[in-house]
């Protein structure tokens, strides 16, 4: 059992193909999308700067979140991240924060 229990790691995906329409009407293709359901912070902001560490200028990250905090938390976080905070949407039971790398 490690430090924070016993739940398996959830690992970024990538998602070719898929796309996300915000509410300017824009369209982004997402390059990749971390799972962070169920996770309270820090590890979602762990897992996001991990994420954009591995994508390349331009490319845009999808990150699912559950934890209020945590939505607050992502996009403060994307200036020190060389990142841009695109949009963050409530979609049923979570967040979905979009974040584009610079």
């Amino acid at each position: 059992m490690g430090l924070f229990g016993s739940k398996k790691a959830k690992e970024s995906v990538a998602t070719p193909a898929a796309e996300a329409r915000l509410s300017d009407g824009s369209v982004v293709r997402l390059a990749r999308q971390v799972d962070c359901i169920g996770d309270s912070c820090p590890r979602p902001q762990l897992m996001t700067k991990k994420a954009l560490a591995e994508l390349r200028p331009g490319e845009v990250l999808e990150v699912i979140v559950d934890n209020p905090s945590s939505v607050e938390a992502l996009p403060p976080m994307c200036d020190e991240l060389n990142a841009t905070h695109l949009e963050t949407v409530k979609a049923g039971h979570c967040w979905q924060v979009f974040i584009r790398k610079d």
